[in-house]
């Protein structure tokens, strides 16, 4: 499967720095929730350091793990679609520093700048193209290995 796409890396210097002005910088502790599935995306973060594992819930006492998210890797995308609800959890699986952006601070700058919207969105974008792809390979094995979940 090709490298994910970066963010920060695939943004221009311009707009990478108009991002980074409404940027602040957050920490989680190892096995503390970013956040749970159904709750409100008003935020996102890039990652700088350690692990987040995204997972989904499947039965009450079961949920698998889609995506392990690290070091320049996007945690959040619903914020960007309404009705900006969580699809899946996120924890952090080690100690996490991280850049968060509030979400309607991002969409006042992209309502000025448009070229900047169409650059966040078309990034994100392809990094949601790649999640998909990883989150259906992890369901696929999931149900292989559990007999379709029985």
């Amino acid at each position: 499967m090709p490298t994910p796409l970066r963010l920060l890396h695939a943004l221009s210097p311009e707009h990478r720095d108009r991002l980074m002005g409404v940027a602040r910088e957050v920490s989680f502790p190892a096995d503390g929730t970013v956040f749970e599935a159904g709750g409100t995306a008003d935020r996102f973060w890039v990652i700088r350091s350690g692990t987040v594992s995204l997972y989904q819930q499947v039965l009450a006492d079961r949920r698998i793990t889609v995506a392990q998210l690290g070091p320049g890797d996007l945690l959040g995308w619903s914020w960007l679609f309404a009705p900006h609800t969580w699809d899946f959890g996120a924890e952090a699986f080690s100690p996490v520093r991280a850049y968060e952006f509030d979400a309607g601070e991002v969409r006042i700058l992209c309502d000025r700048d448009p070229a900047l919207e169409l650059s966040l969105t078309r990034t994100i974008g392809a990094i949601l193209a790649h999640r998909l792809e990883t989150t259906r390979a992890a369901l696929i094995e999931h149900y292989a290995r559990h007999g379709g979940g029985r």
